[in-house]
């Protein structure tokens, strides 16, 4: 979740300002859905605005929910709550739970899953894979979800434990720290209202101390059904269904739902680390009222004056220096006085002046929040402070008489108002929660981050932006999600969102990923990728292709300069095995589109740039992590190959391509026409020119089925083509000699007698051999003489990628070269490829970016932090989730049992409930159950039928295969015993946990309970 706009400029502490900021603790990430709004963003922008976000729910909605219609007809009953939309939807799949579990687990703590991990990428952090050793601290308000699957009488007693283990708030932080792979504390904090605020107070403790590295705090607040209430006279929910705090007509409370999280770190770290944190937290404490107060419910003004104080005795700062006070602010009559008259005396007390403190009150936005409201409150103070503007009171109208104004620092905004005053801005956050456990945090704006410098040209640059998902739809929703986002990051250097993107995020299955240069224009192709099919991520081979000369043209090397990180390092490394005087030749040849291309069409040039070029971007894509399974070289390529392969040293490899350049200069020049014929028809047709009176013309390449390669004099291939007429597509290549043919004999003689002075080592992949169209094993012995010969031999390129494609069926062929010749071939053997610079824009080095961005996308093991370039993290869009809806059957049931009432807000609740929870013991015992259980689903008939059923109760899943795997589909070792005791039940044997264990498929375990029956091992 992102904060709508940049911070302010941080005007910097004050002069007498000896703070030691050690101990600060940055907020480097957020994440929230609220009431009326789905994201922090949107939410913010309605309270600058002052919006009340509660809704009126009808009649018919509260009835489908569950609500008893006597309930509703109850002249008390109040049908107004901050409801929060889709709080029943999961994305299960992404963290590897399965559709039962899902269903099973209180919707709080899957929102809360979900919550974790936005805030862990909006911190620049992949959720999966965080390297620091990172604490989990969560709250969540009382389970209505295990309530009603309780009070169903529906469920046997492994059902209670499945519903106990899923809900019980014992599992709600150890369960998103294994979900997240999360290693520091992980703790379940549970004070009633302040639970999430104390949880913050704990995780900057646990910072501190030096338990953990960085610190997740999540807390949800999520009724079951979500509804209204039954106004009690007396009691703190409102009558009116609005909470109107420190108003003169504030009547009590409202409830609300929500989830947010903060992500928090040791600022010195943080900032030394290019982190753009939303605020400091520079001081906190938790106390509690202990029995000095009128009863367990009441407030005590002396124990929030306390705990006010000692934070800001932690912040080593005066209440002076304070410009905001985010309340508790319930709305109570009671409640509110007593607040505001704790805060204006200890904050009046410690240096603060009339009239100088903002009061915030965000329940009057969305109503309460119960034990996640106090880390709403932290993110709306924090962006206060980070945005330096002050949100109005919603719905104020006047001031409670009640609260003591005389010399009272407070005031409350009732407009939107700019921070005035002296920075840097601090505000305070208060939360308490019924039985006396108060918190009080102190924040600090962030200081100003210097901006992400500009290239030196200050022109604009190719980015690539890659996404993933667990899913096409999480995908193409993710996808628009960031597009929407992008015009208005402009200030945002694109080269930090690149870079968060492919840092900061996990890479899961589904993949997409966009090249350009511009916002808007990468915002316009991410749109277009969101309506494409996504690419499905999966490991497949890689072959290089490496092609051979005619494919050279001027500047070729500036596309992969430009895009392919390591690259340039590569390519001096092997310009520098070539002499000076043809180095100092080539730089220009392979930089500069000016240079002339009849120049570099010279065989002695062209052979050694398109061996400098190939050799270097192999080189930088095997650094990137691609790990190709062969090696495709065509003519000049296969000696590229080899030098790749380990078999010709690079310093001999580099000087035997200057040889074979120089040596095939000095030859006849010749010519080489290219025919959409196979090998027996170019051969009919050279011999019919031939007995027409013409010269024999020669076989140079048999490049695919459908293509081969004639080649001789010029002045024949010339009187070829004009025999031919139009009777066969062909075309003339940019070659000056006639390649593998006889013309070509003086240099193969010359090559022959300095190769056989190379030591050759053996190859550590397969490559093609042009001469033979087959693969030169891993391992094998190659002769020097091959090298000479495969210069003066037909290319049987075709064969070769046969063999490949025959091989690896699956393979993704990559012309690691200029042009996409070799790709076209490649193509028509079957196999997928990419060119890495097809030059068919105007854009080379975009096109390259794009072509390596498709890779990564297709899955293939690209180091993609490399490929995005440096950057710092920005916040940007997270993963867009909209799992499916996921309630338990058993939840259902039990919904809306017979009504009574609970305390509302404070008390855990905030709704009707059940007035006769059934106990554990006798919940298993009345009822018909509507999931399938052991009490309802009749045996299946076959073993087969038996595991199947078995699997779909236990995970939810009914479409499986025999290759589906238990325990990829979110099994665990607890299902295991689950489903050895079902398949017992069913099929009257003992079947041993370990063997499902060991053999984890569908088929696997169908076989060994066939096997169990067919040896009679009944029980």
């Amino acid at each position: 979740m992102t904060a709508p706009t940049a911070p302010s400029e941080f005007p910097g502490a004050p002069e007498d300002d000896d703070r030691d900021r050690s101990l600060d603790i940055a907020v480097t990430g957020m994440a929230g859905r609220f009431p009326g709004a789905g994201d922090i963003g949107s939410w913010w922008q309605a309270l600058l605005r002052g919006e009340i976000l509660t809704s009126r729910l009808d009649r018919e909605r509260l009835l489908a929910d569950g609500e008893p219609a006597s309930v509703l007809d109850d002249p008390d009953y109040v049908p107004v709550r901050g409801l929060l939309e889709d709080a029943d939807r999961f994305e299960h799949e992404l963290f590897g739970i399965s559709p039962r579990e899902g269903e099973l687990m209180d919707p709080q703590h899957r929102l809360m899953l979900e919550a974790a991990w936005t805030a862990l990428e909006d911190a620049g952090c992949d959720p999966l894979t965080e390297s620091r050793t990172t604490g989990v601290y969560a709250s969540a308000s009382s389970s209505a979800y295990l309530r009603a699957m309780l009070t169903s009488n529906t469920l046997d007693a492994a059902g209670i434990e499945e519903a106990l283990r899923a809900n019980e708030p014992d599992y709600m932080a150890t369960r998103i720290a294994y979900r997240l792979g999360l290693t520091g504390p992980a703790m379940s904090v549970l004070t009633a209202c302040s639970s999430s605020l104390v949880a913050v107070h704990l995780a900057v403790q646990a910072l501190l101390a030096g338990e953990c590295e960085q610190a997740v705090v999540v807390a949800a607040a999520v009724d079951f059904p979500q509804a209204g209430h039954v106004h009690l006279p007396g009691g703190i929910l409102s009558a009116s269904g609005e909470c109107r705090p420190f108003d003169a007509s504030a009547d009590g409370a409202l409830a609300g739902s929500g989830v947010v999280a903060v992500v928090l770190r040791p600022a010195e770290e943080a900032l030394a680390d290019g982190a753009d944190p939303y605020g400091l937290i520079i001081g906190s404490a938790v106390n509690n009222d202990g029995s000095a107060k009128a009863g367990y419910q009441a407030p005590s003004a002396a124990g929030q004056e306390a705990v006010i104080r000692s934070a800001l005795a932690a912040a080593d700062i005066g209440a002076d220096t304070l410009g905001y006070l985010e309340a508790h602010a319930t709305g109570t009559r009671v409640g509110d006085p007593i607040e505001w008259s704790a805060a204006s005396s200890v904050l009046r007390g410690l240096g603060a002046e009339p009239g100088r403190i903002a009061v915030g009150a965000v329940k009057a936005n969305i109503g309460h929040l119960d034990a996640a409201s106090g880390l709403v409150s932290l993110i709306k103070t924090l962006l206060v402070v980070r945005e330096g503007r002050i949100p109005p009171v919603a719905g104020f109208s006047s001031l409670n008489p009640l609260l003591e104004t005389d010399g009272s620092p407070l005031y409350v905004p009732t407009g939107l108002l700019d921070w005035a005053g002296p920075g840097p801005r601090r505000a305070g956050v208060s939360s308490f929660g019924i039985g006396g456990t108060n918190a009080h945090v102190v924040v600090e704006q962030p200081p100003v981050r210097p901006r992400t410098p500009q290239p030196a040209d200050g022109g604009p640059q190719d980015r690539v932006l890659m996404l993933s998902a667990a899913g096409p739809e999480a995908l193409a929703r993710t996808a628009r999600l960031l597009a929407d986002r992008l015009p208005g990051l402009g200030s945002t250097a694109l080269g930090d969102i690149a870079h968060t993107l492919a840092a900061g995020r996990a890479r899961l299955p589904h993949r997409t990923a966009v090249a350009g240069r511009t916002h808007r224009e990468l915002a316009d192709r991410l749109r277009a990728a969101a309506d494409s099919p996504s690419y499905a991520g999966r490991p497949v081979p890689v072959v290089f292709l490496l092609p051979g000369q005619g494919s050279q043209r001027p500047g070729m090397a500036l596309p992969f300069q430009d895009a392919l990180p390591g690259f340039g390092a590569a390519l001096e490394g092997c310009l520098a095995h070539f002499e000076p005087a043809l180095a100092a030749r080539l730089r220009p040849a392979l930089f500069d589109p000016a240079f002339p291309a009849g120049e570099l069409a010279r065989t002695e040039l062209a052979q050694p740039a398109l061996f400098c070029v190939e050799y270097a971007a192999a080189t930088a894509l095997t650094g990137l992590g691609l790990a190709p399974v062969a090696l495709a070289g065509h003519s000049l390529g296969e000696l590229t190959a080899a030098a790749l392969a380990g078999v010709l040293p690079l310093g001999d490899a580099a000087a035997l391509v200057a040889l074979r350049g120089r040596a095939m200069q000095a030859c006849p020049p010749g010519a080489m026409l290219s025919l959409a014929v196979g090998e027996a028809e170019a051969r009919e047709l050279a011999r019919e020119f031939a007995a027409a009176g013409g010269p024999l013309l020669e076989l140079a390449a048999v490049n695919t089925a459908d293509s081969s390669v004639l080649a001789g004099p010029a002045d024949a291939v010339d009187a070829f083509r004009t025999w031919l007429g139009d009777r066969e597509r062909t075309r003339r290549l940019q070659t000056s000699h006639a390649f593998h043919t006889s013309m070509i004999d003086p240099a193969v003689r010359e090559l022959g007698r300095a190769v056989a002075e190379v030591a050759l080592g053996r190859p550590r992949l397969p490559y093609l051999s042009n001469v033979t169209g087959t693969l030169v094993a891993a391992g094998s012995e190659v002769e020097a003489g091959s090298f000479a010969e495969q210069a003066r031999s037909t290319v049987r390129f075709a064969a070769g990628l046969a063999a490949i494609a025959e091989a690896h069926p699956d393979a993704v062929a990559i012309e690691v070269g200029p042009g996409r010749a070799l790709s076209g071939m490649a193509e028509a053997a079957g196999l997928t490829a990419v060119a890495l610079a097809a030059g068919r824009t105007d854009r080379p080095g975009e096109e390259t970016l794009a072509a390596l961005a498709g890779l990564w996308s297709a899955g293939l093991a690209l180091d993609a932090v490399a490929l995005a370039g440096p950057g710092r993290p920005v916040h940007l869009p997270g993963h867009a989730f909209a799992g499916p809806r996921l309630v338990a059957p058993a939840a259902r049931t039990g919904a809306r049992p017979a009504a009574g009432t609970v305390s509302g807000p404070g008390g855990r609740s905030g709704r009707t409930a059940a007035a006769t929870p059934a106990s554990a013991a006798t919940a298993g015992t009345a009822g018909t159950p509507s999931a399938p259980s052991a009490l309802s689903a009749p045996a299946p008939a076959t073993p087969g039928e038996a595991v199947s059923a078995r699997w779909t109760e236990l995970l939810g899943r009914p479409k499986l295969s025999p290759e589906s795997d238990f325990f990829d589909l979110g099994g665990d070792s607890l299902l295991v015993v689950r489903l050895a005791r079902r398949l017992g039940d069913d099929l009257g044997v003992r079947v041993p946990v370990r063997a499902l264990i060991t053999g984890p498929t569908l088929a696997q375990q169908t076989a060994l309970v066939e096997s169990l029956i067919t040896a009679g091992e009944r029980r």
